[in-house]
């Protein structure tokens, strides 16, 4: 379990978190959302431990994480950024082989290459290992540092006992409906595999279909917490992100709208990925969204 306990993050006279408690449990998928600049960003990397607070403390089970050494704090947690540059001319593999790479890992060159071809599996790339990163898209950059992400996890000695963190800042920002569906599809399998995950998104439709719990922010603070169902409320949203949102309504005639929560669990095309250059067993396919609410007409 990650938590942050009366966290205030304080820079240049302003606060940009303004004693935030909160609780990610493991084996659930928390969602962070809130309009730009309520502190969404600066959450996720205390709770990575990127970030010393200025005041209140971090921590995962009950542990401080300032008491963490760099080696024990990559074995409990991997984070993925809003965006990575990469100035060398990386292989996709390679780039996600610095996943087990940390120093104190000790893993075998063998079963580093085989984490690394799962991982790229994971996330749809496995005929990309041998392109080079430079010459990727933004929304394929953003699924080989998930999926370098998801290397570190698997690679990390750790007790059983011991929960493991994967926080994904924006993960889907660049990506299609369709790979929107396979990294959120992703996520879920790492929260049913006991890991905590934490995810931030500004697509609400995305997070009320995919998230366990969500965290909405505002100014520095938790303005909400709970079940979509509790947190995606009109009102409430209205407020924190200063325009008028209404949840689960069918807009006027002839305006289009897109529910990517009700995507088909495989979308065509992606459904191979777990057949090819994969020494996992048996695939493990889409995880269905969670959301299945009738939408209420006016």
């Amino acid at each position: 379990m990650l938590e942050a306990r009366g966290v205030t993050v304080e820079r240049r006279g302003r606060k940009l978190l303004d004693e935030v408690y909160v609780t990610m449990p493991a084996g659930r998928i928390t969602s962070i959302v809130g309009p730009n600049g309520a502190g969404k960003s600066t959450l996720i990397k205390v709770l990575a431990g990127e970030i010393k607070p200025t005041q209140g403390e971090a921590l995962i089970e009950g542990r401080n994480l300032r008491t963490f050494s760099a080696m024990e704090l990559a074995t409990r947690r991997a984070i993925v950024p809003q965006s990575t540059t990469l100035s060398f001319p990386f292989m996709v593999i390679e780039v996600v082989k610095l996943g087990a790479s940390v120093p104190g890992f000790d893993q075998n060159q063998d079963y580093s290459n085989r984490i690394a071809e799962d991982a790229l599996c994971d996330v749809g790339l496995e005929d990309f290992r041998n392109r080079l990163y430079a010459e990727l898209s933004g929304g394929e950059r953003q699924r080989v540092h998930i999926a370098r992400a998801l290397c570190q996890l698997n690679a990390a000695l750790r007790r059983r006992s011991h929960t493991a963190a994967l926080l994904l800042d924006e993960p889907t920002s660049s990506l299609d409906l369709a790979h929107q569906s396979l990294v959120l599809g992703e996520a879920r399998e790492q929260a049913a595999e006991g890991r905590a995950v934490v995810v931030v998104l500004h697509d609400l439709n995305l997070a009320a279909a995919w998230s366990d719990e969500i965290v909405l922010m505002s100014q520095g603070r938790i303005a909400a917490r709970g079940s979509p169902e509790a947190v995606f409320q009109d009102e409430l949203l209205s407020t924190v992100f200063g325009c008028q949102i209404r949840a689960n309504r069918v807009p006027a005639p002839g305006v289009p709208y897109m529910l990517p929560h009700f995507l088909r669990t495989e979308p065509p095309g992606l459904g191979r990925r777990h057949t090819l250059n994969c020494s996992k067993a048996p695939p493990m396919g889409y995880a269905e969204s969670k959301m299945h609410v009738p939408l209420q007409r006016d």
